[in-house]
Order: C-alpha cells, then sequence, then structure tokens
C-alpha cells in the first residue's frame, strides 16, 4: 500500500480506497467491491463523513439488538473483511456471535483468504465454509450459508448487503440489522435497522454501545428494539442529507 501522508486533508479516504484496491490485488475483494465501495463513499460525503444523531441512535438500536438475540451472526465479505476484520472480531466477541463468510462471488479461494484474515484478526472459529445449508429463494451463491450460523440465527448483521438477500433474510422471519450508507437502496428499505453511517465508524460504535449495554436489563434492551421505527429513521437520514445540500449549493 502506497505511503498516505496522515495530513493529506482526504487520509481516511485515501487509506480506505488502498485497502479495497490491495484487496482486489490479493484476491479477497471482487472487483464489483470497487464500485460499491465508491458508491458508498460518494453517500458519505452528503452525510458530511461523520455518524449523524439519527446514525447514533440506529447504531444503540442495533447493539440492544443483537444483545437480546438468541443466535446473532455477524456476515463478512471481502469489503468488511479488508476494511474491518479486527473490529468485526472484537464486536463478535463482544456481543458474542458468530461470524460467517458469505460472498455473492463465491470460490474456494476467496472464501479460504477471507476466513483466514478474520482469523489472523483472532477470530476463534469462522462460519461459512461448510455451506451445508440454503436460504430459500436465492438462486445466487450469497444462498449458501452454514445451518449452525446464518440459517439458524435469529438477529443477523448484514454490512454492505445486497437487497435479494436482506428480502430472503426477513422471509425466514430473522431480524436484519444492515450498514448501509445508501438511504434509498432495497437493502436500507427492506432491513428491520438501517445504520446509514460508514463501516469503518459503524463497527467501533457498535462495540461501544454494546459495552455500554451489556449489562442493562433484558426488558429494556427489548422495548428500546420494539419502539424502533427504521421507515422513520430513513426519512429523517434523507432530509438530513437534502438540507445539507441545500447549505452547500
Amino acid at each position: 500500500m502506497p505511503s498516505i501522508p496522515k495530513n493529506h486533508p482526504r487520509y481516511l479516504s485515501l487509506k480506505t480506497r488502498e485497502q479495497i484496491a490491495t484487496g482486489v490485488e490479493n484476491g479477497i475483494v471482487h472487483t464489483t467491491g470497487l464500485i460499491a465501495h465508491g458508491r458508498g463513499e460518494a453517500f458519505d460525503y452528503l452525510l458530511g463523513e461523520t455518524t449523524t444523531t439519527d446514525a447514533e441512535h440506529a447504531t444503540k438500536t442495533a447493539a440492544a439488538a443483537l444483545l437480546t438475540a438468541e443466535n446473532p451472526v455477524i456476515s463478512i465479505n471481502g469489503n468488511v473483511v479488508v476494511l474491518s476484520s479486527r473490529d468485526c472480531v472484537s464486536l463478535a466477541k463482544k456481543i458474542p456471535a458468530k461470524l460467517e463468510v458469505n460472498l455473492f462471488h463465491r470460490t474456494s479461494q476467496r472464501m479460504d483468504k477471507i476466513i483466514t484474515l478474520l482469523e489472523e484478526a483472532g477470530a476463534p472459529i469462522v462460519y461459512g465454509k461448510n455451506g451445508d445449508a440454503h436460504i430459500p429463494g436465492l438462486d445466487h451463491d450469497r444462498g449458501i450459508c452454514d445451518k449452525a450460523g446464518i440459517f439458524s440465527s435469529d438477529v443477523i448483521l448484514v454490512p454492505l448487503e445486497d437487497g435479494d438477500r436482506c428480502k430472503a433474510l426477513k422471509k425466514m422471519g430473522k431480524t436484519v440489522v444492515t450498514i448501509d450508507l445508501n438511504p434509498l437502496s432495497r437493502t436500507s428499505q427492506t432491513a428491520d435497522i438501517t445504520i446509514v453511517d460508514n463501516l469503518i465508524r459503524t463497527i467501533p460504535n457498535l462495540c461501544k454501545w454494546v459495552d455500554e449495554m451489556k449489562n442493562l436489563d433484558v426488558n429494556t434492551l427489548q422495548d428500546l428494539v420494539k419502539e424502533w421505527n427504521n421507515s422513520e429513521n430513513l426519512h429523517h437520514v434523507k432530509q438530513y442529507m437534502a438540507k445539507r445540500l441545500n447549505s452547500l449549493a
């Protein structure tokens, strides 16, 4: 990775771009992951590249949902692992939750490389390789999953998700939490809890909220989730983006 001076005004943005590009070169990120990252970065500009009040509220609610789950799972793809492997492992240990690799462009080589990265980041067990179950209604490889992981989960965190799988998981009766910088996407519209924020800000923020709330009464956490209105959340986010864009015009 080229050396990027830390005083560069776009240091963090350039750093994450290089991480994704290096992931492609190493066969971890699919080339379409470059497009997905760029699209997300464009929406992050509209947020001012900061965690908004709405995103903070969503993250807190997501932490509550994960803490009250019986079998929570964090779904990992190539983009997620190159940007946030250690934070994802840390979050999984804090909840605790399972980690499962799930890929649209699935090959045994990519699976092995991503699992190895997670293990190197401290994950004791990584699911996804067995592929002994299938999400109903999905014909592509994202339907392949582990029976002990995603298939039997009740709450699933799916960062950087695609809309088809999000809908299929909802049809299975799962509570879906997603991290998506685009409030207009099918995933954002379909998920139960949508955190409109950058992945590299959200995972550490989830860790913070899990630490703060893990000793709270279960009923308090469940009430927080029940009171959540995702449509209202997305409405506020779109209003925020529109107002900010108008202020810059």
